[in-house]
């Protein structure tokens, strides 16, 4: 079984005992989450699938929160030939991995 659900304004394919990596949600590690924004739950070969317009009526997702944590660093390097202009700048992307617990149909 998996679906499909919306998490900080983005979709995500999610199974039962999943580790997925979502953008920083406001939860520390241990905690909780019901997801109710699931657009659809189908079985794993896609004979039985439930289409939500938008959403699933009824349906939830259980995640608990494992870590929060920062991404690897990306640099980003700007640089204008015979212009004498170079700019560097780095930026770590902050995470929250979950792990999906129980889909509920």
């Amino acid at each position: 079984m998996f679906a499909v659900v919306e998490i900080g304004g983005r979709q995500y394919k999610v199974t039962p005992n999943e580790k997925i990596e979502v953008e920083k949600l406001p939860n520390e590690a241990g905690e909780s989450l019901v997801f109710d924004k699931v657009l659809l739950i189908s079985d794993e070969k896609g004979q039985d699938a439930q289409i939500g317009k938008p959403y699933l009526k009824g349906a939830k997702v259980e995640a608990k929160v494992v870590e929060n944590f920062k991404g690897d660093k990306i640099i980003v390097h700007k640089f204008i030939a015979k212009k004498r202009y170079s700019k560097t700048k780095g930026h770590r992307q902050n995470y929250t991995r979950l792990e999906i617990l129980e889909i509920k149909a």
